[in-house]
């Protein structure tokens, strides 16, 4: 059969689609979020809650390496990562891709786009994935009636400037080792945020081509750099993924303090 653009504008491979409706064909109503539970997450004023409500339009699913936005595409839709990952990219005219952070529930997606009219990176799922749809149409609304919810989603826009700053440092003064082990302490306490760690360890699901893409090393390089990790026993490398055993030495020999703590808002 022929692919067809999904209406949402996601697609893998150029148009095909690779969104499909949630298999019980319903929503998750956002009172019912199972996020909202999460001691991590601010709770909504009743209000706001009814606005949000009425705000989200659906539900989508995304496979694994699913490209959800592009860059320079224009998308009437905001996001909710509502389960699985994600990530930022930028690439070359050459192919060679840099990526730019790890998205996880309770994030926005699109927000770039709802702004400026056009997205500048691309959004790729990392695993499959649950996505809450919003149309963006109703952000002016949003601001001028719910000033609080409006306050959120610029809080998240700084919070994501200060995790870029933190990559930024990284990638400019840290070794390969240090890098890499920034890189899994930063994903592994993001993911224990949001209730993803069990026994205070998690499989990331990351290959060594997102590690050295994440980091701007050689697959040749970030291999022999994981390699140190296990031998230390802060890692155990999997079949295209990562477990992480002992967060508190990547933190260690990364010098990195870790994320700051608190109740984040969620829309």
């Amino acid at each position: 059969m022929p692919r067809r653009c999904d209406s949402y504008g996601f697609s893998r491979s150029g148009c095909g689609v690779s969104i499909v409706l949630p298999t019980s064909g319903r929503r998750v109503p956002c009172e019912q979020c199972p996020l909202r539970s999460m001691p991590g997450f601010r709770e909504f004023e009743p209000k706001e809650l009814r606005f949000v409500s009425s705000f989200k339009t659906g539900e989508l699913v995304a496979e694994t390496g699913a490209t959800l936005l592009s860059e320079g595409a224009h998308s009437s839709h905001l996001y909710t990562l509502l389960s699985g990952w994600a990530f930022r990219y930028k690439l070359l005219a050459d192919g060679r891709r840099q990526i730019l952070n790890y998205m996880l529930p309770g994030d926005l997606v699109g927000l770039q786009g709802s702004i400026t009219g056009e997205m500048d990176h691309s959004v790729e799922a990392l695993s499959t994935l649950v996505l809450c749809v919003f149309q963006r149409d109703r952000l002016n609304e949003l601001f001028q009636n719910h000033p609080g919810l409006g306050f959120d989603i610029t809080w998240m826009a700084a919070r994501e400037e200060r995790m870029l700053d933190d990559h930024l440092l990284s990638l400019g003064r840290r070794s390969a080792m240090e890098r890499a082990a920034y890189l899994l302490a930063f994903l592994h306490q993001r993911a224990a945020s949001v209730g993803l760690v069990s026994d205070r360890t998690i499989v990331l699901p990351i290959t060594q081509q997102h590690v050295a893409d994440t980091l701007g090393l050689s697959i040749v390089h970030t291999n022999k750099t994981l390699r140190k990790l296990a031998d230390r026993g802060f890692i155990r490398w999997l079949d295209r993924s990562c477990e992480v055993i002992d967060v508190e030495g990547l933190m260690t020999l990364a010098s990195w303090e870790g994320l700051p703590q608190g109740r984040r808002p969620l829309i």
